[in-house]
This record gives structure tokens, sequence and C-alpha cells, in this order.
């Protein structure tokens, strides 16, 4: 019952707020036609993501965890005419899906998708001096938070803002009971935003179609020199 009326409002939010969008519906039935599996964020959590990207004023954007690209079409939208997004994926057939729903939705110049292990990725953008990013999406594997957060606090500057998906867990995460590889990870992510200096971070609980999860959203004043190199 309760998850009927979570399903019922998010249906209402994204009618009313939402509307359909022929690229978006597109990239949707693609992932599902290729055997994705259907985690992406719901049609009301990326206009929400496109919103904070565009109050933001975001101009280069990273996003960890492509999936079939439907929320790097949200967050590419909210970039300017010359922004542009970085998106790494680990499976290149979800990279394949994307890139062809990415095209399909007319933003193939302004998003790249990287494919393969997100934190080699990073180290090799590090390593080659890529410009910071101004908005950071984590939505890759939640059992790596802690080392992406590390990363992407090297790839930051002071204003980047970083939001993490998938941060509650169906509430495993105050469960002492459980020591799942993901809510373990989460876990720590949350250790380490407690205890780093020059970050402000929070995190809300969310229900709706996609259940009982939650995010969080971290703004850097000055990226850390103790997260390692």
């Amino acid at each position: 019952m309760i998850t009927d009326t979570w399903n019922a409002v998010d249906d209402y939010f994204s009618r009313g707020l939402v509307k359909s969008d022929t690229a978006l519906d597109a990239a949707l039935e693609a992932s599902t036609k290729a055997g994705l599996r259907a985690i992406n964020v719901a049609p009301n959590q990326g206009k929400f993501l496109n919103l904070l990207a565009k109050i933001h004023g975001a101009r280069r954007i990273l996003e960890l965890g492509t999936l079939g690209g439907y929320s790097a079409i949200w967050l590419a939208r909210a970039l300017p005419e010359d922004g542009s997004m970085i998106s790494l994926e680990a499976n290149p057939d979800n990279a394949d899906v994307a890139r062809k729903n990415i095209a399909a939705a007319g933003l193939a110049n302004k998003v790249s998708v990287i494919t393969g292990l997100a934190a080699e990725s990073l180290e090799q953008m590090i390593q080659s001096k890529t410009p910071p990013f101004d908005f950071i999406f984590l939505d890759a594997d939640k059992s790596s938070y802690p080392e992406y957060l590390r990363l992407t606090l090297r790839l930051s500057r002071p204003g980047t803002v970083i939001v993490a998906d998938n941060v509650v867990r169906d509430g495993k995460l105050v469960d002492p009971q459980n020591n799942e590889p993901d809510v373990l990870g989460v876990r720590e992510f949350f250790h380490m935003l407690t205890a780093m200096p020059g970050t402000e971070s929070t995190a809300v609980q969310t229900v709706g179609s996609k259940g009982y999860d939650g995010f969080s959203i971290t703004i850097v004043s000055a990226p850390p020199t103790d997260v390692g190199s």
C-alpha cells in the first residue's frame, strides 16, 4: 500500500512537472530492449539533477555510472552551449547503448562516455591534469564510493558540487547487522565526509518509484590535501 502511494505521487509529479520527453522516453525504451537493469533515476529525480546543475551554473560535469545515458541526458541539458560532460561506465555494452541514446538526444557534441573501471579512468584524468569539474554525480558501484570520493576531490575546485545517489539502501545503512559491500562502502563514504575538512555535506532520504533510498550533496570549499595520492 505504501509503495503504491509512493508510485502514485511520483507519477503525479512527473506528469505535472516533468512531462513526456521523446528523447528520454526513447532512451529508457532502448535501455530496456538492450536488457539493462532498470536502475536509472526516476524522471522527477532526473529533472532535480538538471535543476541542481543549472542552479550551480555548471559548465563541466562528471558522472560516474552511465548505464543507458538517462541521467547523462538530464545533466547535459543543464550545460551552456560551450559546456561539456564526461560520463564513466565500466560495462562496454552499457556504454554503447548510452552513446546511441545521447546522440539521439542531440548531445553527442557535449557528452563523452569513457569505458573502463571508474577508479582507473579517474586516476588517468588526475595524471593528465584534467581541469576540475563544477558538478559531479556519483551513481556507480556503492562499495567503491570512498575511493570515488577520494579521487573526485582531486578533480574538484572550490565550489564544486558532488551529489551521490543511493546512499540509504532501503534503510540498510543504519542496520548494524548488515555488512553488504555496498552498505559498507556508503558507511565509509559518510565517515569520510564527516571527518573531511574543506567540505560541507548533508543527505536526505527519498521515497518513490525507485523505492526507499536517498542522496547526499557536498560542496567543496577547498579540495582537501589529505585525500591520498
